[in-house]
């Protein structure tokens, strides 16, 4: 997976709501002005930029910053909109009440609402029992809401779950890295599930930032795609092959990568990060994928993730996350 990259699926997904009167997909494409994209290689990639100018392209052409996926557009301008406002909120809480409130009104089929449990927040979709949508349509949702909210904050939300009530499509790679590796499809309800500690967050954006984040959208909203080749996904590869137990000491993992500790060091360093900030990841997105089985215990979980007892695997969990395995396994599995 290149950097700052698309997959062509994606692309694929994002003209079906505008080919439904007969157009072909093909001749849309050309239309905007996009014939040399390779819309029927689906291994391909495009890149952000190009997918973005299709974006907006098909957004001024029918009025609909959403695709076409609802009997209502998104009329242009709806998310310029979000963000000027946004940015008069208080914190980041109030402003996702507001976001997910607007596009409630703009939208018929998809109604948020923010719900805050204690140490743990969560974004549901009140949906027609039966009626749910194709899952490009959910992640475009989420991409607006938590890319806004990101901004907002002036840093990454990490979401800890994203649950969907439609079947798991062919492809979710993409998704994976644009959310969270803890994707659950055929799920009871649509939501997202992070930190409550978030909400929290002051918003301190400028009319000059929002005019900066506006000339660069929707590109700024888009995945920003982990490199395969990066040393960071190599390593997270290697890892993610053996047990927690098994995974080897920064000198022996040096070692199986032909070069010295301090080079390791280095090179992570570059890359923003530390051997155990990616050990701690790793064990954060198995811990809340098992937490999500009701037949894993909790001490089951703790020794599959390396740690000597239960009491250490909490302590580490809610550094993780700001909240107890308890009460995610709770929210998570619909308990009272």
């Amino acid at each position: 997976m290149r950097k700052d990259t698309i997959s062509v699926r994606l692309l694929q997904e994002a003209l079906l709501g505008f080919t439904r009167s007969g157009q072909s997909a093909e001749a849309l494409l050309a239309e905007l002005g996009f014939a040399q994209l390779p819309l029927h290689q689906p291994d391909e990639r495009i890149s952000v930029d190009h997918y973005s100018a299709v974006w907006l392209r098909l957004a001024a052409a029918h009025d609909d910053e959403f695709f076409g996926m609802d009997p209502r557009p998104l009329r242009v301008g709806s998310f310029s909109f979000l963000c000027r406002t946004g940015i008069s909120q208080p914190t980041v809480g109030q402003a996702l009440i507001h976001i997910v409130n607007f596009l409630g009104l703009m939208l018929e089929n998809f109604r948020g609402r923010l719900i805050r449990s204690r140490s743990l927040a969560e974004i549901v979709l009140d949906e027609t029992p039966g009626q749910a949508q194709r899952p490009f349509a959910y992640f475009t949702y989420w991409m607006i809401v938590h890319g806004l909210a990101c901004w907002l904050a002036g840093r990454r939300i990490p979401l800890l779950a994203v649950e969907l009530r439609c079947p798991e499509p062919e492809y979710i790679d993409d998704y994976q890295v644009m959310f969270s590796d803890n994707l659950r499809f055929g799920q009871s309800c649509t939501r997202i599930i992070f930190a409550a500690e978030a909400l929290d967050v002051p918003v301190r954006r400028t009319e000059s930032e929002v005019r900066a984040f506006l000339e660069q959208a929707p590109g700024n909203i888009l995945v920003r795609y982990r490199d395969a080749n990066s040393l960071v996904s190599q390593i997270r590869n290697v890892l993610r092959a053996l047990p927690a137990a098994d995974w080897p000491t920064s000198e022996a993992l040096a070692q199986s990568l032909c070069m010295s500790p301090s080079t390791l060091r280095r090179r992570l360093l570059a890359e923003g990060v530390q051997y155990q900030g990616i050990k701690d990841s790793l064990r954060e997105e198995q811990a809340t994928r098992w937490l999500a089985e009701p037949t894993i215990s909790y001490p089951d979980i703790a020794e599959r993730l390396g740690f000597a007892d239960v009491s250490s695997f909490y302590k580490a969990f809610r550094k993780w996350t700001g909240t107890n395995p308890g009460h995610y396994r709770q929210l998570i599995l619909g308990e009272q």
